[in-house]
């Protein structure tokens, strides 16, 4: 079972529905990117925000549930 990650605003679940709309297949890996320049440029709360999209996007893209369906 996958662990429901922390979603600190309604922002981060609109930025993940428009990069899979947008990207599709290829949200996750962009969202990975920008988590990586991030980081690499030393923003560490940018770094944390892209990584959280990241895990986000590949739990929206699921075709399986991952948490009690209601």
């Amino acid at each position: 079972m996958v662990s429901m990650p922390y979603v600190a605003d309604r922002a981060s679940f609109d930025i993940a529905a428009d990069m899979i709309a947008d990207l599709g297949e290829l949200a996750a890996p962009e969202a990975a990117n920008r988590a990586d320049r991030s980081r690499s440029i030393g923003n560490v709360s940018q770094f944390c925000r892209w990584r959280q999209i990241e895990r986000l996007i590949n739990i929206l893209s699921s075709p399986k549930a991952v948490a009690t369906i209601h």
